[in-house]
Order: structure tokens, then C-alpha cells, then sequence
């Protein structure tokens, strides 16, 4: 199986706002025909009305519809977790989500998501 990405709402808020070096990172991740999955949670976040742009964006990813397994592994991450700062319910979604499939994860915010690498050590965070 083909390793794939997830991108977190910050990617999503880049390619947007055409920041070079995300659109450099979704048109190559594309020309080599890798999957992009985007949590459901993370278009909520991300998703503050239609426009074209949107619209084109979330053509080219695949949204992961939401299931209790993913939800009960985005919980146990926070409760694991919780000592330290504290991570958002959608980075422990994004990084249970890339867990579950064996993605890479990137993210404009590496910080916090590092801070679940914890709970999820197979998870490799990269900078977007």
C-alpha cells in the first residue's frame, strides 16, 4: 500500500492563501499521485463558506468521514496527553487519522502536533 499524507486545517488555510511553499508540497504530492486525506473535523475548521478556491481544493483530497474507532483513538491521545500544553480535539483527530492509515502528517503548526507524537510515535510530522 502506497504511504499517503493528511493535511491539518493549516495546510488547508495555506494552499488557500497561496503560501509557496504549500502549494509546492499538494502540486508535487499530486504529480506523484499520493493520497491526501483531510480529517471531516478539519474542513469544519477550515471551511467558512464556498468559494472557487475552496471549492478546487477539496476536489484534489479525500475526506475521512468520521467513525467511533477514530474518535475513541483521538480521545485516548488527549487524555494520554493532557499533562502536557494541550493539543486541540482536531490536531488529536488529524494525527489519529494519519495513525490509523499510516500517513505522514503535515501541518503549518508542528509544534502542537508534535506534542501527540507520544501517544502516536509512528507518525511522522513535517512542516507545510
Amino acid at each position: 500500500m502506497k504511504q499517503g499524507v493528511t493535511f491539518d486545517t493549516g495546510v488547508l488555510i495555506a494552499i488557500e492563501r497561496r503560501k509557496l511553499r504549500a502549494l509546492q508540497i499538494h502540486e508535487r504530492l499530486g504529480q506523484l499521485g499520493v493520497s491526501i486525506n483531510v480529517p471531516w473535523a478539519v474542513v469544519a475548521e477550515w471551511w467558512r463558506g464556498r468559494t472557487d478556491v475552496r471549492d478546487t481544493i477539496l476536489q484534489t483530497v479525500d475526506v475521512e468521514l468520521p467513525t467511533v474507532a477514530l474518535a475513541k483513538l483521538a480521545g485516548a491521545a488527549l487524555a494520554a496527553t493532557s499533562r502536557v500544553k494541550a493539543a486541540t480535539t482536531i490536531d488529536a483527530i488529524v494525527m489519529a487519522s494519519a495513525a490509523l492509515r499510516g500517513d505522514v502528517v503535515y501541518t503549518t503548526d508542528v509544534d502542537d502536533l508534535e506534542r501527540l507524537r507520544a501517544f502516536f510515535p509512528s507518525v511522522r510530522v513535517l512542516a507545510a
